[in-house]
């Protein structure tokens, strides 16, 4: 919530965000076109979705770990004097 009209920072950027979502996509998008060009077999198959869905497990972790770090409050560091509330 903003203090006097300032907020603070985010502390994960939408990059960092999307990298783990943008490598899931690829991999998607591989294993879709892959699938439809009769590449691979059943059991290949199998294991591809696996590892995709090892994969969005693994991207959804890491996000909601960087929302939850980026709704944490700052930490009170030595030295700095509380701001006068308003």
């Amino acid at each position: 919530m903003p203090v006097g009209g300032w907020s603070r920072p985010p502390a994960c950027t939408l990059h960092c965000v999307t990298d783990p979502l943008i490598e899931l996509s690829q991999r998607l998008r591989d294993a879709a076109d892959r699938l439809r060009v009769g590449e691979l077999e059943p059991d290949a198959a199998l294991v591809l979705i696996e590892e995709c869905a090892r994969l969005a497990a693994e991207a959804s972790a890491q996000v909601d770990q960087r929302a939850r770090a980026a709704l944490e409050p700052l930490p009170d560091l030595p030295g700095q004097l509380p701001l006068p509330s308003g």
